[in-house]
């Protein structure tokens, strides 16, 4: 083994010898003396900077193997041994192969521009001093007899047959050695130097093919095409094959570009951006076959007269776009060893597109399929315009972001939306250059549908929540100017209020009108806030004009014609009837808006996005398409984006809307279906969660801030039910789908329950924590009367003591649980006060802790348990109240727990309660505590007199 190495090692030395010795003679005979014949004009510049480069590859030969040559003597003069490391053709055979390659490659560019040519036609003194000489020195290579060939041969022929050598050395090693992993380095060594050598060899023909065709092409297009890296790789004059009718005259396939020659002009095509289809039959004329070549702007066919010639140019037009797209050629070139793969559908270019169309003058960089922009992407257009964002088919389809620059000033418009098919379709943001904000859903490049738009600037701001037609306010929706500080909420036609409308201001009037064109036409009913109620006509300052009549709070009517002069206030002629001294809670209370705006036609914008979902089949690439009102900023947006095209995690992975569906047919049962539906309404990732977010973002508009006008209490409160009956129908639409998937039916209801009922049991208890705020604050402002004259009665009850208490309120004496009197030192019991009925007052006092309507009544229940158990501890046996013990009780642990607003507690309880509990143990208990409600609001001040209160001394 070791004289097997000894000898490859001295053979070795030898050949690098020699090969050392040959590369010296060329350096100094040719490369030296054509370096110091620089020429001067621009062609010849070129080239000699090519030709600069090729030296510094021959320098780079020469230095590796100098070295190399170096440490093998060295090694050999100190009588060491042999291992593989020191064939260092083996050892460092990547270094060897990198350098060869870089040194052909760099060659056959310079073989290319006809470097050679040029060279020697050199008019400088030293190159014809050294012509004689060099002559002499290439007889010992070639019997050429130009000196361009001879030049040619001799830089490339010693180095070739050297590499010959060591592919000669290292077989005769492998035959010597034993079966191991040297000898498998060996094999896979010589392998490469194999492909060297064909490499090489494909390198030069290429070379010479792409000089010939340089030669017999015309100088316009050598000067506009040659580049010295460029190379032919097939031609229709060799390989015949015709384009498109009358597309060219020649084809021509480079390793870069494919160039389509007619007349005096020529097309070339970025291989990058090149796609070939073979299934074209159909579109080729009978007799020939066809391919489809596709490119970003154009698509034609090339016909070749036979298959198999077909198959040649489909190969060799494959092969091409895949190292174009791949930045490097194989290794060879050509042949079995090449990959020999397609080029991939899907790639990532820049391009600008040059021809008519939408994308003129614009520059697309991202991923591209089958010619056309498809998947991530960014359009650039010269005027600043751009898009970001997913692309289908050549086509804006999917999120994306758009800047339009405005047309007078510096500043742009910036569209966050959807797109489907080139044209902006779902929930978008667009933040425009005049500081306004539209937050909502687009079809075909303009709002539709159901959308918020802000001015956020100083100058006028104001706010329009409702529903868009067209690009313009069309339909119900809600218009807030904050700077008269008035909302109107009614009916809108090519952005005017047009129709029914209310207008809410900020004192507290309020008024329904009939508006045209903004206009406000024929007669209206306008509610003061002193409670005073006019009808009929009046202008946009409320001033009184015309007939109409005057409704006073405290029961007195004017009816006539009124009158409004400037400097002489208002002025009427008519009748004034004080015969009615009574407050009407029908003119005080009217509610308006109920006939007007019917609650299924409110928001129709927000339910039909959902319904679309859901028809769509709750593709989850649409989701956010067509759901997306959860998302309130363009950061959020973004993000959300993001969320749905991430890997997400472990803790998410349950909102996927496939594992959405799985879930709901997992929880049909009531319980579970209660628990499955809070999860889920709770969340801002679920269908259901974004629907109710956008339900709330209505609901705020509308009845919130200057909208808290309990003229509006009835429509929030059957608006609020109403929410509840489309999101059980949402839920059921889900279900529906997700058993269809699994070929599964529905399941029959078995206990009877109808639809509403379900939304009124199931969905309002869960839903209502999201509107009480503002549905609260509309019922206080209703009974605000009422609970201000039960608050004085219950301040006058609580100055009486317990005992003073029950008497007061005809408790009969034997209830009274005066065991819970405890006396402190110098204390009277007729004195003592909360004290009685503890835990039942403490009972009733969490009915303002909890929104739900079945928790209150619990709460009451509960309370009611209290007080029975307290008078049966007193009694000493159990004890079940009469009606007649039980009011005067309640009234006591009524007026003892202060409940604050308990008129608007109790309306709203018997509003929204389940009508299950109608009829029942609650219902009664609930008309109890309205009993008692109502008997303290009379109480009058001589009955507090007449029970003696004693004063505090």
């Amino acid at each position: 083994m070791d004289m097997c190495m000894t000898e490859a090692t001295a053979s070795l030395l030898q050949v690098e010898e020699t090969f050392s010795a040959c590369l010296a003679r060329i350096d100094a005979l040719i490369l030296k003396p054509l370096l110091q014949a620089e020429p001067s004009d621009q062609k010849g510049k070129e080239n000699f900077k090519l030709f600069l480069l090729l030296n510094d590859r021959f320098q780079a030969l020469w230095n590796l193997t100098e070295e190399n040559y170096r440490i093998l003597k060295q090694k050999c003069s100190n009588s060491e041994s042999f291992c593989i490391q020191d064939i260092y053709t083996v050892w460092k055979g990547d270094l060897f192969l990198s350098l060869y390659i870089q040194y052909f490659v760099t060659f056959a560019n310079y073989v290319v521009v006809h470097g050679f040519e040029h060279a020697t036609k050199s008019k400088s003194e030293a190159w014809k001093h050294h012509k004689t000489v060099l002559k002499q020195f290439l007889t010992d290579f070639t019997s050429e007899t130009s000196m361009s060939l001879a030049l040619y041969t001799v830089l490339h022929k010693p180095i070739r047959d050297h590499i010959k050598q060591y592919i000669l050395l290292l077989t005769k090693l492998n035959e010597v050695l034993k079966e191991g992993s040297e000898k498998d380095m060996v094999t896979s060594a010589i392998k490469e130097y194999v492909k060297l050598e064909s490499f090489i060899s494909q390198v030069l023909d290429e070379a010479c093919f792409t000089k010939s065709l340089w030669k017999s092409l015309g100088y316009k297009f050598t000067d506009m095409l040659c580049v010295p890296e460029r190379r032919l790789l097939e031609d229709s004059k060799n390989l015949p094959i015709s384009a498109s009718t009358n597309r060219s005259d020649r084809i021509l396939l480079f390793d870069d570009v494919l160039v389509l020659i007619q007349g005096n002009g020529f097309q070339s095509f970025d291989l990058k951006l090149v796609w070939v289809d073979e299934n074209c039959r159909e579109k080729s004329a009978p007799g020939l076959y066809g391919l489809r070549i596709i490119t970003p702007e154009e698509t034609f066919f090339l016909s070749a007269k036979d298959p198999q010639m077909k198959a040649v140019w489909q190969w060799k037009l494959n092969q091409a776009v895949r190292q174009a797209l791949n930045g490097k050629r194989d290794f060879p070139l050509w042949g079995k060893t090449g990959e020999g793969t397609d080029p991939p559908s899907c790639r990532i270019f820049t391009y600008v597109f040059r021809l008519e169309g939408k994308f003129k003058n614009a520059s697309y960089e991202g991923e591209w399929h089958l010619g056309k922009p498809h998947g991530k992407g960014t359009l650039k257009w010269c005027n600043g315009r751009n898009h970001v964002g997913d692309f289908k088919e050549g086509l804006e389809h999917g999120f994306g972001i758009c800047l339009v620059p405005c047309q007078s000033e510096d500043r742009y418009d910036c569209y966050k939306c959807h797109w489907y098919e080139g044209k902006m379709r779902g929930y978008g943001i667009c933040e425009y250059g005049n500081d306004m904000v539209y937050k909502g859903y687009f079809k075909d490049n303009v709002r539709q549908g159901f959308g918020i738009l802000e001015n956020l600037s100083a100058e006028r701001p104001f706010k329009y929540t409702g529903q868009w037609e067209n690009d313009k306010k069309n339909g119900y929706g809600v218009w807030e100017d904050k700077d008269r500080g008035e909302r109107y909420i009614g009916t809108w036609l090519d952005d005017h209020k047009h129709g029914q409308g209310i207008v809410v201001t900020q004192s507290g009037v309020c008024y329904q009108r009939t508006f045209h064109a903004d206009k406000m036409v024929g007669s209206g009913i306008l509610l003061l806030e002193d409670d005073s109620v006019y009808e009929g006509n009046f202008t946009e300052d409320l001033m009184f004009v015309g007939k109409g009549k005057l409704s006073f709070a405290n029961g007195f009517t004017l009816e006539g014609t009124f009158t409004n002069k400037s400097g002489q206030g208002l002025q009427t002629h008519g009748i004034l009837n004080t015969s009615n001294e009574q407050l009407d809670d029908r003119i005080t209370k009217a509610q308006l808006g109920l006939k007007e705006f019917p609650v299924e036609k409110r928001w129709k914008g927000i339910y039909d996005q959902f319904l679309e979902f859901i028809h769509s089949g709750c593709k989850e690439e649409t989701e956010e398409s067509f759901t997306g009102f959860h998302i309130q900023t363009s950061k959020e947006l973004r993000k959300s984006q993001e969320y749905l095209f991430c890997q997400r995690g472990t803790e998410d992975v349950s909102w996927k809307i496939e594992d959405i569906l799985e879930e709901l047919v997992q929880h049909q049962g009531l319980e579970s279906q209660q628990s499955y539906l809070e999860k889920a309404l709770k969340s801002s990732l679920h269908p259901l969660g974004k629907l109710l977010k956008a339900l709330m973002i209505a609901f705020q508009a509308t009845y919130s801030g200057i909208g808290a006008n309990r003229h509006l209490l009835t429509m929030a409160q059957e608006e609020v039910k109403y929410y509840a009956k489309k999101i059980w129908e949402f839920y059921q639409g889900l279900l529906h789908l997700a058993l269809e998937q699994k070929g599964q039916l529905p399941a029959k209801g078995v206990d009877g329950d109808t639809s509403d009922q379900k939304a009124c049991s199931v969905v309002l208890p869960l839903i209502l924590p999201c509107f009480y705020p503002e549905l609260f604050m509309l019922y206080m402002l209703y009974h605000e009367r009422e609970d201000e004259l039960y608050c004085q009665g219950i301040m006058d009850l609580s100055l009486f003591p317990d005992i003073k208490l029950l008497e007061f309120l005809d408790v009969q004496k034997h209830l009274w649980p005066l065991k819970d009197l405890t006396l402190t030192t110098n204390q009277r019991r007729s004195l003592i006060k909360d004290k009685c009925f503890l835990s039942a007052t403490e009972c009733l006092q969490k009915l303002i802790t909890t929104v739900d309507p079945w928790e209150k009544l619990v709460i009451l229940q509960k309370t009611y348990e209290e007080i029975e158990s307290t008078v049966s501890r007193v009694v000493e046996k159990d004890y079940r109240l009469p009606m007649d013990d039980l009011l005067p009780l309640l009234m006591y642990v009524v007026s003892r727990a202060k409940i604050q607003h308990l008129g608007a507690e109790i309306h709203l309880i018997r509003d929204l309660m389940d009508p299950a509990n109608k009829g029942g143990l609650y219902d009664f208990l609930l008309t109890a505590l309205e009993s008692c409600y109502e008997h303290i609001q009379r109480m009058r001040l001589h009955q507090r007199e007449n029970c003696h209160v004693p004063h505090s001394s």
